[in-house]
């Protein structure tokens, strides 16, 4: 059974979380509230989440401020930010977004489509990458204990490889569908930059996946980062 994404909500309304777990409950994931930037910080020391939906105007620490502690911490620092804000201040207030480190950035009122659509993907993402690792590691032990075993071993490491494989195309194909979708509806600096993201995480996945294929060398991969 495939263990549930956790998603951090990031709000200090609490309308405004119950209207985001009214749009991502169709996901099926854990979603995780937070009132304000420590309280998100405090889970994120605990918990692993797949992506962090973050409303810039907050009391205390604003939405920028928590996104900085995210991205300085090692553990924290590659899980993706959409940032979500109800004033938009034009195209400076869009760009600091991104340089703290958000992949897209939303105003208020946004089509729960396309928000449900985004997380969907990192959350697809984020399940593929630990299920990557997870068989990664199971790939190395039967090699390990495979001993005189040759033939048997080099045709479980085949099929579990074939498998692994599948799996990554399945989310490379959703994906590219979804860029192509969000491109179509809004082809903004969002979309380049959840794009951008998208693909810098599906490079290092197929990276490691290449690594185990038999005749590589270097030995065991460096196993790609969970978020």
């Amino acid at each position: 059974m495939v263990q549930k994404a956790k998603i951090l909500l990031v709000d200090d309304r609490p309308e405004n979380l119950l209207a985001l777990e009214a749009i991502l409950s169709a996901l099926d994931q854990t979603l995780v509230r937070a009132s304000s930037g420590e309280e998100a910080l405090k889970a994120l020391l605990t918990d692993d989440f797949a992506v962090i939906l973050l409303d810039v105007q907050m009391p205390g620490m604003d939405g920028f401020e928590t996104a900085a502690h995210i991205k300085r911490r090692e553990r924290t620092r590659d899980i993706p930010i959409i940032f979500l804000t109800a004033i938009n201040h034009g195209p400076h207030h869009t760009f600091r977004g991104y340089a703290a480190g958000a992949v897209d950035y939303i105003s208020k009122p946004f089509d729960p489509w396309v928000l449900r659509a985004k997380v969907s993907v990192f959350v697809e993402l984020y399940t593929k990458n630990c299920q990557l690792r997870e068989q990664a590691a199971l790939l190395r032990l039967q090699l390990e204990g495979s001993g005189s075993n040759g033939m048997d071993a080099g045709k479980e490491t085949a099929g579990l490889l074939a498998e692994l494989s599948a799996r990554l195309a399945a989310v490379e194909e959703q994906a590219e569908a979804l860029s192509k979708q969000l491109g179509e509806d809004a082809a903004d600096a969002g979309v380049v930059a959840t794009a951008a993201h998208l693909e810098r995480k599906l490079t290092g996945l197929r990276r490691a996946l290449d690594a185990l294929e038999p005749g590589s060398a270097g030995g065991a991969p460096a196993l790609p980062s969970q978020n």
